[in-house]
């Protein structure tokens, strides 16, 4: 998959969410973020948490710093432009990332084995992380439990067309000519254009590059100006905006699973971790998700704010 700051108003949201998935090539050194927070825990020792800085990791790394600051931890937090940055330093100065089971994954396939390596994902996340062990074990990384939470490329039709053609699945666009708003790199693509009309039969008559769930490309679909466009499962903007997505009943893209990375070193130094955060894990789901993320890009609240609610309402904090 593809594609994901403190960023504000909906054009953020979607554009962003892209990142998590993209692998970018180049290696750098990590800049300190100007959101970069400590807080100060308990007994538990010292522990790094870094991520992509867009709303949704901003969300779930607030989540991960609320409870092991409550496991008595001295959480540190600070998030990145992409993900090939913060890998510089994870593991090592970095000891605990928000990931997503394809992002992680396919990065570190193509880091290790280059950029035409066989895929190891597919559309289990148990699978995807089995395929990827031997690489996980190398590279001193353990994935603890993936949530039901998956982030994937997602493609959405209006309200009125959905009604209007029956169609609530990509498959139910078998044989049609549609435009297609999305990202620049779309067209091709196995989980964007190249699978919709290898595997879907769709006939996608043109690409508009006008972004991953873009508010051009929000415009563009509600304008008429292209038929279906391109943004993820967790979009919490689309029903306000009389947007529908629609299901990948053909299963075309890898699985985008929320799942904690952690340096191994650490993990066996600090073993509560792994209880700590897979309990995160085994609550969320993508509805509550999208949720989430629609209170963070819509109703503009704080992501701490939103993050300590939830895990109050799910028990996991008092």
């Amino acid at each position: 998959m593809h594609l994901r700051r403190s960023i504000a108003a909906l054009v953020s949201l979607g554009s962003l969410f892209l990142a998590t998935a993209c692998a970018g090539d180049e290696l750098a050194e990590p800049e300190e973020s100007p959101d970069a927070t400590t807080s100060e825990g308990g007994g538990g020792g010292e522990v790094s948490i870094s991520g992509q800085n867009f709303p949704e990791a901003e969300l779930v790394a607030a989540m991960y710093a609320l409870l092991l600051d409550d496991a008595g931890y001295t959480v540190g937090v600070n998030l990145v432009d992409t993900r090939d940055v913060y890998m510089q330093q994870f593991p090592g100065q970095v000891d605990v990332v928000p990931e997503y089971v394809g992002g992680i994954v396919d990065f570190l396939n193509t880091t290790v084995n280059g950029a035409d390596a066989d895929p190891l994902t597919t559309s289990d996340a148990a699978e995807s992380i089995g395929n990827a062990q031997s690489l996980l074990d190398e590279q001193g990384i353990t994935l603890l439990e993936p949530s039901e939470a998956t982030d994937t490329n997602a493609f959405f039709v209006t309200q009125e067309f959905s009604e209007q053609n029956d169609v609530t699945t990509l498959s139910d666009l078998e044989g049609k000519t549609v435009t297609l708003a999305a990202a620049p790199d779309c067209e091709g693509r196995a989980d964007c254009a190249g699978g919709l009309e290898e595997v879907y039969g769709i006939d996608i008559e043109e690409v508009l590059p006008l972004g991953f769930a873009s508010q051009q490309t929000y415009e563009s679909v509600l304008s008429g100006e292209s038929q279906l466009g391109l943004t993820s499962t967790t979009d919490g903007t689309l029903e306000s905006q009389g947007l529908v997505l629609l299901e990948d009943d053909q299963a075309i893209q890898p699985a985008q699973n929320l799942v904690p990375a952690v340096s191994s070193e650490f993990l066996g130094e600090h073993p509560d971790v792994e209880e700590t955060l897979n309990a995160l894990m085994g609550v969320l789901t993508t509805e509550n998700l999208t949720e989430l993320n629609g209170r963070v890009a819509v109703d503009r609240e704080t992501a701490d704010d939103v993050a300590r609610d939830f895990l109050t309402e799910q028990g996991l904090l008092e």
